[in-house]
């Protein structure tokens, strides 16, 4: 039966009265609650601003490196307080011209990081997963079926480095290979011949032919040239004008870094090792770029520019490379524990005749990179490290480990650098 006009507005009313009164019904415990004085969250604690780089500390890092036998050096921060940077000593011994921070430079195992975000770009495209055998992809590549994807990006594969023994004799080793163009097999065969250092996923060990293995894995999966791979996908994206994949040409184009390679004997002359093929890396480390584009680099890949939140999370997830926690690596991707607390993300780099750092913090907010153009002098490589204390710690950095008690917990940069490649000094 259909209500009268005016029979639906009584119990309208009616029904609004019976709800107004319910509202009136509350629990004597909640009444309770309602008289007492309104309680307010505790505020968020403010993070603590970051420090400003130390720009007298990268300087005085810089001339150590010089110290310890490289003609130049030069470091560029970026961060919220803008673009600083520094240089010291000379370019090009030759004609004594002076290093400009615009320079392009060959950044040796920094390649590593271009290479690995290529291929999670794949991962998150879905043709290759992380945790397939590699044989999978490249049937009958490697002896072990338990090699995964994952392994190498970690250098926990257990290919043999077939560059300690192509560099035992560091000049000579050199020579030999400056014009020489290999395939990726030809490499990899050279590392199969050496016995393997581990059990796949065992233990770290860093090894080129990991990364000689993610570009054949790129150019099977992308139909194209590692190059083709690294232009469309990175450099272009982010408009990296004054970085390049040239193999096997030996030139770097353009204003440039010469790099000085240090023989083996103590006292002789330098190298000039600026032109080379590079041959003997590739996708393990033969990109060319600047110490502007590398910032740009690492701090949109921090920022998730480059890959999904997935992606980056694997990438950054890290596991220690020595006994005392303070250096990790996570995909292609290093970790550094500085003294100050912050942890920053990016990859050192050795070409004969360069150095390199390029590390970013994980929000992507601050970055530097570093050269030092020499190579097999660790001194120098080490004292080039001093850079990232100062950019990201500031003046708040602790002091040399020789002036600190032994007892306390070391950092990244306490102990002699990385070595991406065999040295003797």
């Amino acid at each position: 039966m259909l209500l009268s006009p005016h029979r639906r507005l009584a119990a309208g009313a009616g029904a609004a009265l019976i709800a107004a009164f319910a509202g009136t019904l509350v629990p004597a415990t909640q009444a309770s609650a309602a008289q007492a004085p309104a309680r307010t969250a505790a505020p968020a604690p403010v993070p603590a601003p970051a420090p400003a780089p130390d720009m007298a500390g990268i300087t005085a890092a810089l001339n150590a490196a010089m110290a310890n036998g490289a003609p130049g050096a030069m470091a560029r921060y970026s961060g919220p307080e803008g673009v600083r940077s520094r240089t010291v000593g000379v370019q090009d011994r030759t004609t004594g011209e002076a290093m400009d921070v615009r320079s392009r430079f060959r950044i040796g195992s920094v390649s590593k990081t271009f290479s690995t975000v290529v291929l999670l770009q794949l991962v998150d495209e879905g043709r290759l997963e992380l945790d397939q055998p590699v044989n999978r992809y490249l049937p009958g590549l490697l002896p072990d079926d338990r090699i995964t994807v994952r392994h190498l990006l970690t250098h926990r594969s257990g290919l043999a480095d077939y560059t300690d023994p192509m560099f035992e004799h560091t000049v000579p080793g050199f020579e030999s290979v400056r014009n020489r163009v290999f395939t990726y097999q030809e490499l990899v065969d050279l590392s199969l011949a050496l016995p393997r250092t581990t059990e796949p996923g065992v233990s770290y060990k860093y090894s080129n032919a990991n990364f000689v293995v993610v570009g054949m894995l790129i150019e099977k999966l992308t139909g194209r040239p590692v190059a083709d791979a690294y232009q469309r996908r990175i450099f272009k994206p982010l408009k990296l004008r004054g970085t390049s994949y040239v193999h096997p040409d030996t030139r770097i184009a353009g204003p440039h870094v010469h790099g000085y390679l240090h023989p083996d004997e103590a006292g002789a002359p330098l190298v000039d090792s600026t032109e080379q093929t590079v041959s003997w890396a590739q996708s393990a480390g033969a990109v060319i770029s600047t110490t502007a584009d590398l910032d740009t680099f690492m701090s949109a890949l921090m920022r998730g520019r480059l890959l999904s939140p997935a992606m980056l999370d694997a990438m950054t997830t890290v596991t220690p490379t020595d006994t005392a926690n303070t250096r990790f690596y996570g995909l292609g991707l290093r970790r550094y524990d500085l003294s100050c607390g912050t942890q920053v993300y990016g990859h050192t780099g050795t070409v004969q005749g360069f150095y390199t750092y390029a590390f970013a913090t994980r929000d992507g907010r601050r970055s530097v990179s570093a050269l030092a153009n020499t190579s097999n002098h660790g001194a120098a490589n080490t004292a080039l490290g001093g850079t990232l204390e100062a950019a990201f710690c500031g003046t708040a950095k602790k002091p040399a480990a020789s002036a600190r008690s032994l007892q306390e917990t070391p950092t990244a940069t306490d102990r002699p650098a990385e070595r991406d490649l065999p040295e003797r000094h």
